[in-house]
Parts: structure tokens; sequence; C-alpha cells
């Protein structure tokens, strides 16, 4: 069985990023486990706490650590990705020599109430994952764009063909990270 780690970019409550990845996960095994994990409760990545880590730094790698594969979904905060996810980026990739996301193949995908669809946050991301060593899916590419018209108020697709999209880019994650287990 593979494990699944989530990261959801957006710290906001009920956030479309949210409702993105939550379609994507439709599209994993039954039987695939799935950890959200949470990012907006890091302290802000400080290099002096690395011999003596806050417990939500060693919480949050560890979390990190577990996963065969992760799911990223963002937001574009000012063309980029949000801090609260380049901060989780950084937490599980340190202390040098102990990064926790090596290795792991991943799945990035972005989302904007706007018509850019969150692409330029979405390559940003990309760039970090190139650095850390995830082999990342390169097909389909996951731009979600007026998200604010695909999703209702409990997150679920207000439409067939966002629906069917996002589980199948779920179920081809499966076959990508299958080929690094």
């Amino acid at each position: 069985m593979t494990k699944y780690g989530v990261i959801v970019g957006s710290t906001r409550k009920n956030s479309y990023s949210e409702a993105v990845a939550k379609a994507i996960v439709k599209g994993l095994p039954e039987n695939a486990e799935v950890t959200f994990i949470t990012i907006g409760d890091l302290p802000l990545y400080n290099q002096d706490l690395d011999e003596n880590s806050p417990k939500e730094y060693t919480r949050f790698r560890a979390e990190v650590s577990q996963q065969d594969a992760i799911i990223f979904v963002t937001p574009e905060h000012n063309r980029s990705i949000p801090a609260a996810l380049k901060n989780a980026l950084d937490i599980a990739s340190r202390p040098w020599g102990e990064n926790v996301w090596d290795g792991k193949p991943a799945l990035v995908a972005s989302q904007s109430i706007s018509g850019i669809s969150g692409v330029l946050a979405n390559h940003v991301l990309r760039q970090s994952l190139t650095f850390l060593n995830m082999p990342t899916m390169q097909q389909p590419e996951v731009y979600i764009a007026n998200s604010n018209n695909l999703f209702d108020e409990n997150l679920e697709p207000t439409n067939k063909g966002t629906e069917d999209f996002l589980e199948g880019v779920g179920k081809q994650f499966v076959n990508f990270a299958s080929k690094f287990s």
C-alpha cells in the first residue's frame, strides 16, 4: 500500500486548493493511506533551531518522512507560492543532509480564482522540488483557473468535467508514483 501525503499550500479554511486536493485524492486507490499534512502551524524556519527544533518542525518532518509520495496543491500569491508552503519546504529539507523530501515522487497542482490558474506558482514550486530531488509528474499539467466557479460551498466540484479530470490526475499519479517504490 502506498502512503500519499497531501500538502495544501493555502492555510485558509475551506480553500479552493483543499477542494482540488480532495478531488485528486478521489482518484487514488480505495486502500491508499492518505494524510493531509498541516503546514499552517509551522514557525518560520530558522537555522538556529536545527539542533533543538520546535515540536512543530519535528512533527512535520516525521509526517513527511512517513509518506511514499506527495501531492502538492497551491494557490498563487504574488506570482509565487504562499509563504507557508515555502516555509514547509525549507523545514523538511533541513538540517543540511537530512532532506526528508528526497526521492519522493510529487504531483504539483495549482489553482486560482483568476484565469491565470496559478501557473507561475506551479512552476516556482516545481523548481524547488527539482532542487529537493523530488521526481515530479510532468503530465498532465494541473492548472485550475476560475476555481471559485468550479466548486461549491462544500468544496465539491460543480461540473462533471472538472471532477473527472481531477480524479483522472489522481489515477495517473498512482501510476507515476509506483515507478519509484
